[in-house]
């Protein structure tokens, strides 16, 4: 692939709580690069109140990065499941590793309404994928399964705060899962990387809507975050042994590199 590959995740295209209204915004954020990475929950490719302006907007995304130049990667994600290939990407010759981040847990996305009522169907699924406990594309299969046959179907009502925090507190086990994910996160990197990727010395992910780094027992573990709340969307980008981890600025109309926070030479 082409270099400087950046990284992206969560854009959620459609959703009403994204924070993209605009692909265009997006712009700067492709400009100058050679290959972007989307790292899942691209677009909200489930049935459901979001599905045609999300086909829209990934129809003007497409259309963007070509317009750019860029090369694109789709990777999978929980909310969309659907694309295709293998569901990872490796840099640094598999020094680096790049997948959504749902396989991290063992039900995905254990904060979820559908998740926390069908924990029976999700060991059924494990059941059902027995090789996925040591071969990483199984089990990238199996979190795809989870998210098809566990799909969210209820959606908060709107964009206002006490309508998006009710909705992420009811019930109340919902709200100590989402903790309890972010709690663990870098652990949970780590059992992943150890049981998958032992060689892997960094590990790039999102599925989990707050950004956050850390060395955890000399691997590095990156949370790129999102464009939807609680978390602020990150970049990441690698070129020339280097990888960069920074900030993105937004406003409404567009999205743009804010500082960096961080390199590493590999």
């Amino acid at each position: 692939m082409k270099e400087p590959v950046r990284i992206l995740s969560d854009l959620h295209l459609g959703h009403q709580v994204s924070r993209i209204d605009r692909v265009s915004a997006l712009r700067p954020l492709l400009t100058g690069a050679g290959t972007v990475i989307f790292n899942g929950d691209t677009w909200q490719e489930m049935p459901g109140p979001f599905l045609e302006r999300a086909k829209s907007m990934l129809a003007e995304l497409r259309a963007l990065c070509a317009e750019v130049g860029v090369e694109t990667i789709y990777l999978p994600g929980n909310h969309d499941p659907g694309w295709d290939g293998r569901g990872w990407v490796e840099l640094a010759e598999g020094r680096i590793i790049v997948t959504h981040g749902d396989s991290l847990l063992f039900d995905g996305s254990p904060w979820k309404r559908e998740i926390l009522a069908g924990n029976e169907e999700v060991r059924e699924l494990w059941g059902r994928h027995p090789d996925a406990a040591h071969d990483i594309a199984e089990r990238l299969q199996l979190a795809r399964r989870i998210a098809v046959d566990l799909c969210s179907v209820d959606y908060p009502a709107g964009r206002h705060f006490v309508q998006r925090a009710w909705d992420a507190v009811v019930p109340p086990k919902r709200a100590l899962k989402m903790i309890e994910s972010w709690l663990e996160r870098a652990a949970a990197a780590g059992r992943f990387c150890d049981r998958y990727f032992p060689k892997a010395e960094a590990l790039v992910f999102g599925h989990f809507h707050l950004h956050g780094c850390w060395n955890h027992r000399g691997r590095l573990v990156i949370d790129t975050g999102s464009f939807m709340n609680p978390g602020r969307a990150h970049w990441v980008e690698w070129q020339d042994g280097l990888l960069v981890r920074g900030e993105i600025d937004e406003t409404p109309d567009l999205c743009t590199f804010g500082r960096r926070l961080g390199v590493w030479r590999f």
